[in-house]
């Protein structure tokens, strides 16, 4: 079964940056998905700050997250081309900031 954007972004809600407890959707961090034709998954995404040095325990989590939903290969690109700001938080994510 073809897995869709919307399904991966679905899962990925349930990712939570590990410092702030909130989803790495709602922190505005995943810039882009693409899914092909085989399942296989490409994200484009950032961090809060540049060397984050929680990214391998995020990486992971994304990974065993979208094994769930029967993904191929997940390959994820770091970016810090549009640096992370609080603008990209959905409203959600700054509710429970409190912003």
């Amino acid at each position: 079964m073809k897995i869709t954007e919307k399904k991966v972004r679905t899962c990925l809600e349930q990712v939570m940056d590990p410092e702030l407890n909130i989803s790495i959707v709602d922190l505005g961090l995943i810039y882009k998905i693409k899914v092909d034709n085989n399942n296989n998954i490409k994200l484009i995404m950032t961090l809060t700050t540049i060397g984050c040095p929680l990214f391998g325990t995020i990486e992971e989590d994304i990974k065993n997250k979208l094994k769930k939903i029967k993904a191929g290969k997940v390959d994820i690109e770091l970016t810090f081309d549009q640096p992370w700001s609080i603008e990209k938080m959905s409203e959600r994510g700054r509710a429970v900031l409190g912003i």
